[in-house]
């Protein structure tokens, strides 16, 4: 009896023909099972009670949600008069909790009445869709209407195959019935793009829309987010675009600025979310978007302001916190990054991906301990995270947690990519690390005057390792396995050091911290300021030994002590304290490798992507260009100078290079290769491009030059440019350079010793010249393949200390001590820039009896021990 509503609902445009209900009928078949596991098992019947409930409230009015989702938002917002979503979102059901009479006859154990009442929910829904044609491309006739209804019901519940055949049956009587077929394109999409025959079938189905009826701007966005994801970005992008022209609309410039950002198309992104907020200024997902715009392009200040403006629309708005913890990040503002990724955790404390870039944060700012815990959080709700995995390993063996670590780093190594899946920068790493982590424990308590890092890895591990290279090494003996009598490292508390050692700990810090740049792009990491400060007193401390008798020990032998042995120091300082880069002498790599050259490669501008962290040395090395071309012109093509130079005066910035140089290069300027050189066509998407090459000159040898850095500029026909600097390391310029360095430490150590014999201030003076001088030609050979800057400046300060002055400024905001060094003309302008921020004053009279850095620290295992430390003690000494 009570099933005979079903038998009677009928789709009236069919005639003789009962409207297919095999999705209800299937119902049926299981009505055996209580009604709240159907529930469970079929989430398609809470979205059921959640529409029911809302239109008993709404007094059936509105935009159903789940068709709201389907069609758009546009047509049906034309008859309801508020929907603006394009994604569907199904929600769970609160009639529970509001205790709805409405709800409780689907709640109810009687299968039948539940089945009933599922009907009638149905046969409601579909009629009153049908009577206020609230679904795409309605048409004039009532019978076919209610038919189109039911299937777009079916589609909202979730339906996709029943909705699909009741298509496909209202098709086989009228088959260019438009509804149906964009209907039926509709289903094939939410079945699953997995699917490669779904995908295409709803291309099909939605291009056969577009040629019936041309006019429609949702067709052409559903046919945008069926591409999308199929990597079709421009065919995407070609339908949102013409769709905007149908009919602008907040939501479609928010959905083409997506994809222009996924594009790295970040200043076109920019301007559709802008032309979106413009049309609706309250929308917080537009806002976050546009500040990441802000945000790739590295300007932080900007994106800041942008998700601010974001949580003032939405107060709970977590990824906008994210957002802004990184952005401060990125600026180096430890504080107001930690704040604001607190914020979003106090929103959703299990948000992996804050806990995620909350523990990269504390690694780089060198709290390891607090790190660690981040990252074991992350791995708690995300077992498989590689990057979380692979950062707790590091952060294990960074503290001496060898096995920890080592366990860490396998996890990610066994997870294989799938075939014609590329393999992520962490698993690409891992086994470095690994191999890497084996050789330091195997050392923890070997004397280190005992060992060589850069003698003890092979050359092509070496090669690959500092190249990032895939981690295939023909015939390649892995490391020794952790032996088990060598222990982990165990944390020393700072009250357990002697007096004088804490005092010792509490000064490299401070000394440390004035290596710090003030500079977006780098973070503060007082790990990284105690190991260098550590190399600092060591170094004051050897080069104090040297001048006086000159002979160090060094791999198990006494000798003179020579430059590369007080850059060991150093180098031995910055290699442990993060063992996730390879600090590596160039020069002791495989000499095949040395011959084809070993490049120091940075990108400053990458087509709209901005290094932040060298902004500030745009403008000065655009003026060096200049200088160079006009060098170069006023002695070679003099008659054409006056053009050039007119040329020139247009160029403000360095993306106006390329256009310039392009009627320069019309004009018959063609350059030599004394300073500049005209590439030739790069591939079939580049345009001309040119590079500048600096000169440094030699003070060994006055009148001879040598290669500095290369400055190159190409572009691309969309008008993107490429903008980097480079340095080669080839054996023969390395071996220039070492002279001009043997050159001035020879000096350095003969003034050194009449210093000590002598207090004279001219004396102390010199002695500061050659120190900086020669560290001017190590920052231009950047002879490691990473940590040169930073090593450099710890010479400099050590060095310096031992003449008896000691550096009490600090580096000066937006300056880096090695683009100073690499785009002065010569090392004597390096000098004078470099003194006027030290400010040299003398020694304190306490570095004296401070014990002796190598001696307190002979080993790997007490160098950790003292890098790990708490010294928060020494913030109340201050």
């Amino acid at each position: 009896m009570e099933m005979a509503p079903a038998a009677a609902f009928r789709c009236a445009s069919c005639s003789t023909h009962p409207v297919p209900l095999w999705p209800l009928l299937w119902l049926v078949a299981v009505a055996t099972r209580p009604a709240l596991a159907l529930t469970e098992q079929y989430p398609t019947l809470s979205l059921l009670r959640q529409e029911l409930h809302r239109q008993q409230g709404q007094g059936g009015k509105g935009c159903p949600e789940f068709l709201a989702a389907e069609w758009g938002g546009e047509q049906c917002a034309a008859a309801a008069g508020d929907c603006d979503s394009s994604f569907l979102h199904l929600h769970e059901s609160d009639c529970e909790l509001r205790g709805s009479p409405s709800c409780e006859p689907l709640l109810s154990l009687n299968t039948e009445n539940f089945l009933f009442n599922i009907l009638n929910v149905l046969q409601s829904q579909a009629k009153s869709l049908a009577e206020q044609k609230r679904f795409p491309f309605a048409t004039d006739d009532d019978n076919t209407n209610e038919g189109l209804a039911i299937a777009y019901v079916l589609i909202g519940s979730g339906l996709y195959d029943e909705a699909i055949r009741h298509f496909s049956t209202m098709l086989q009587e009228q088959p260019e019935l438009i509804s149906a077929i964009y209907g039926r394109g509709i289903a094939y999409g939410k079945k699953g793009l997995h699917d490669i025959k779904n995908a295409e079938l709803a291309l099909f189905e939605l291009s056969r829309v577009i040629s019936l009826a041309p006019d429609h701007p949702e067709v052409f966005e559903q046919r945008a987010e069926i591409l999308s994801p199929l990597g079709r970005i421009s065919e995407a992008l070609a339908d949102l675009t013409k769709a905007i022209q149908l009919k602008p609309s907040a939501r479609l410039y928010r959905h083409r600025g997506t994809l222009y950002f996924i594009s790295e198309d970040y200043a076109t992104a920019h301007e559709d979310f802008q032309n979106s907020l413009e049309l609706n200024k309250n929308q917080p997902i537009a806002m976050l978007y546009k500040g990441l715009t802000f945000f790739h392009r590295g300007l932080l200040k900007e994106a800041i302001e942008s998700f601010k403006e974001a949580l003032k629309q939405k107060a709970d708005f977590i990824d906008a916190y994210k957002s802004l913890g990184q952005a401060y990040r990125e600026l180096g503002n430890f504080e107001a990054a930690t704040e604001n990724f607190q914020k979003a955790l106090m929103l959703n404390q299990n948000h992996v991906q804050t806990i995620q870039l909350r523990g990269m944060m504390l690694y780089h700012h060198g709290s390891l301990d607090e790190a660690i815990k981040n990252f074991k959080r992350c791995l708690q709700l995300e077992p498989y995270n590689e990057v979380c995995q692979y950062m707790k390993g590091l952060s294990h063996v960074a503290v001496g947690q060898f096995y920890e670590g080592i366990k860490a780093q396998t996890k990610v190594m066994l997870n294989d990519p799938l075939p014609g899946q590329k393999a992520s920068t962490e698993y690409l790493k891992v086994k470095y690390l690994r191999e890497y982590s084996r050789y330091l424990h195997a050392h923890l308590d070997t004397p280190l005057t005992e060992y060589n890092v850069d003698m003890d890895l092979p050359g092509k591990f070496k090669n690959h390792w500092a190249k990032n290279l895939p981690f295939l090494i023909e015939d390649y003996e892995e490391q020794p396995g952790l032996q088990p009598h060598i222990k982990d490292v165990l944390l020393q508390k700072f009250e357990n050091y002697k007096p004088e050692m804490q005092e010792m700990i509490c000064v490299v810090d401070h000394l440390g911290s004035l290596m710090q740049y003030e500079t977006p792009g780098f973070l503060p990491n007082k790990r990284i300021h105690r190991a260098m400060g550590f190399a600092v007193l060591e170094v004051m401390q050897a080069v104090q030994r040297t001048w006086v008798n000159s002979k160090v020990r060094m791999n198990g032998k006494t000798r003179l002590m020579q430059w590369r042995d007080m850059f060991d120091i150093a180098v031995k300082w910055r290699r442990i304290a993060d063992p996730d880069q390879p600090v590596l002498w160039l020069d002791q790599m495989p000499a095949r490798s040395l011959s084809r050259g070993f490049n120091n490669h940075i990108n400053l501008i990458r087509g709209q992507v901005i290094n932040m962290r060298y902004q500030e040395y745009f403008e000065k090395m655009l003026r060096f260009i200049k200088d160079r071309i006009l060098v170069y012109h006023s002695a070679n093509n003099h008659k054409e100078l006056l053009e050039v130079r007119e040329a020139l005066d247009q160029v403000h910035k360095v993306e106006d290079l390329l256009p310039i140089m392009k009627v320069i290069f019309f004009l018959q300027l063609i350059f030599d290769d004394i300073n500049v050189k005209i590439l030739q066509q790069l591939n079939s998407k580049t345009r001309d491009g040119f590079t500048v090459n600096t000169k440094v000159p030699s003070l060994k040898d006055p009148g001879k030059e040598y290669d500095g850095f290369t400055i190159t500029i190409t572009g691309d026909k969309i008008g993107n440019i490429l903008f980097s600097v480079e340095t080669q390391t080839t054996e023969e310029r390395t071996q220039l350079y070492h002279a001009e360095i043997d050159a001035f430490y020879k000096d350095l150590t003969t003034k050194g010793k009449i210093l000590v014999l002598s207090a004279e201030l001219g004396e102390a003076d010199a002695v500061c010249n050659l120190i900086l001088s020669l560290v001017y030609y190590f920052y231009n050979l950047m002879p490691l393949s990473r940590g040169s800057s930073v090593v450099a400046y710890s010479i400099v300060m050590g060095a310096i200390m031992a003449s008896g002055k000691e550096v009490s400024g600090k580096i000066p905001k937006g300056k880096l001590v090695d683009f100073e060094a690499m785009t002065a003309p010569d090392s004597e302008a390096f000098s004078k820039i470099a003194k006027d921020w030290m400010n040299l004053k003398s020694i304190s009279p306490s570095y004296k009896s401070l014990p002796l850095v190598s001696e307190s620290f002979p080993t790997l295992r007490t160098m950790i021990e003292a890098l790990s430390t708490d010294s928060s003690h020494c913030l109340k000494r201050l």
